[in-house]
């Protein structure tokens, strides 16, 4: 299997998250970032970090992506996902502002 060409800003994050690194995690949104996580929005550093406490940086989870596509800013990752909240096939769609994650959206992979 080739490997996979996942944008910098992208990869660096997908590190991050499966590190474990709050802060890093944190860190890659912009500061009116939001996750669209099924359709429930959290907006800016706080509600993220509420968000993320239980159900991402603080579920241990792991991302090993399988797939990915780039059409202008929007980078989506589907890949297996397993956490101590949630496991399966996702799809991570993020938006870049520079060299920051102004949106990303899970959804079904």
């Amino acid at each position: 299997m080739s490997e996979l060409q996942i944008p910098a800003v992208v990869a660096d994050f997908i590190d991050v998250v499966n590190a474990h690194d709050e802060e890093g995690f944190l860190n890659a949104f912009t500061s009116g970032g939001v996750v669209d996580d099924w359709g429930r929005e959290f907006t800016g550093r706080e509600a993220i970090k509420a968000w993320s406490d239980k159900e991402f940086i603080g579920a241990t989870g792991v991302l090993t992506p399988e797939e990915v596509t780039t059409e202008g800013d929007r980078i989506t990752v589907i890949g297996d996902w397993a956490s101590n909240y949630a496991n399966g096939r996702s799809s991570f769609a993020f938006d870049l502002d520079g060299d920051r994650i102004g949106r990303m959206t899970i959804r079904e992979g």
